[in-house]
């Protein structure tokens, strides 16, 4: 059988000492909405004494200074329909306290033995709180804006690249139509190639809107039919292809990696079909393995070039050869039925 407090006075006691043990303010009102109790962290917090409390309607402490009308609203119209509110938020100039954001939970409670009814009202302070917000949110938006402003910078400093790419190219190609030398004309071509193979990452970057990352079929795509724009004519017809898996790779290891399939798509374009005989065809071909990647660049031609004899290399092969290492992978050369350059980057671990 459960226990019961004897007496009356009992019960006010137990209840003020609950009341009491209670951290933050609280206090009970009465149905005309006067104070009946108020908890020890309500007196101390707003500054209040007992004498100008209890007993008083909560719209008269301090002079009027809580007829707030949030306040009003929660007590007269929510709680009579809804019985209980949690996490009302009031921003008020409190009175005692200053200007504090507030989270009031209320109860209305209702006796079974008697028509008069109390609410309970709660106070939690959550001004620190709201104040980290707002600074977390300001931060966010200024770290936004920045965002923003590196975004359009960045987007003006491809703009500007590209451009100056383009003169770049078309300057060397001028060159090269105006020199007499047909090896100093070459050269100027080799150039005029291995910039525009830059220019195509600059172009990805724009398209894409991503700064860090190329996706390399379409990457690989585009630069072989600027290549076979610019270097193969209908009287040497000669098919350059792309077959590429789906993936990405860092717009620096894109650079590297352009730079590679341009000197070997001019090399055999240049050395590998030298009779212009039907069929002649040079193929890209880039496949995922794990986090690794194979690059392959295969013709089917004479089966031997400059670039595999070192006693012919020459800029072309310096490059290659230093960017396989800038990316951290292998090369190897086959020569049975025509040339296959393949290039291995194997991930680390």
């Amino acid at each position: 059988m459960p226990t019961t407090i004897p007496a009356i006075e009992d019960a006010q006691t137990l209840a003020q000492a609950i009341v009491d043990t209670i951290h933050e303010p609280l206090i009970v009102l009465d149905g005309g909405l006067r104070v009946l109790a108020a908890s020890r962290a309500f007196y101390e917090i707003f500054r209040v004494d007992l004498e100008h409390t209890m007993g008083c309607r909560l719209y008269d402490l301090g002079d009027g200074q809580w007829n707030i009308p949030a306040l009003r609203l929660l007590l007269e119209t929510i709680i009579p329909e809804k019985t209980a509110m949690d996490g009302f938020e009031v921003d008020h100039d409190f009175p005692g306290v200053g200007r504090r954001t507030m989270l009031l939970n209320a109860r209305k409670v209702i006796y079974e033995t008697s028509e008069n009814s109390t609410i309970l009202l709660a106070f939690t302070d959550v001004t620190a709180r709201r104040a980290v917000e707002r600074d977390r949110a300001n931060l966010l938006e200024h770290t936004e804006e920045l965002l923003r402003q590196k975004q359009v910078l960045l987007q003006e400093m491809q703009h500007r690249v590209a451009n100056s790419l383009q003169i770049i190219a078309s300057i060397l190609l001028i060159k090269a139509r105006a020199v007499t030398s047909e090896e100093t004309r070459l050269h100027l071509r080799d150039a005029h190639q291995r910039v525009l193979s830059v220019a195509e990452v600059q172009a990805h970057l724009h398209a894409s809107g991503d700064l860090d990352q190329i996706e390399v079929g379409p990457y690989l795509a585009k630069l072989c039919a600027s290549l076979a724009a610019s270097m193969i004519g209908d009287s040497h017809p000669i098919a350059l292809e792309v077959e590429a898996d789906d993936g990405w790779i860092g717009s620096d290891k894109a650079v590297s990696m352009g730079l590679i399939v341009t000197e070997l798509v001019i090399n055999a374009i240049k050395y590998a079909f030298p009779s212009g005989r039907a069929g002649a065809r040079i193929l890209v071909t880039y496949r995922g393995e794990g986090a690794g990647w194979l690059l392959v660049v295969h013709d089917n031609g004479l089966g031997s070039a400059p670039f595999v004899t070192p006693a012919h290399g020459g800029l072309g092969t310096a490059i290659v050869e230093a960017l396989v290492r800038q990316l951290d992978a292998r090369m190897q050369i086959e020569t049975s039925e025509g040339m296959t350059v393949s290039i291995r980057h194997r991930a680390a671990g």
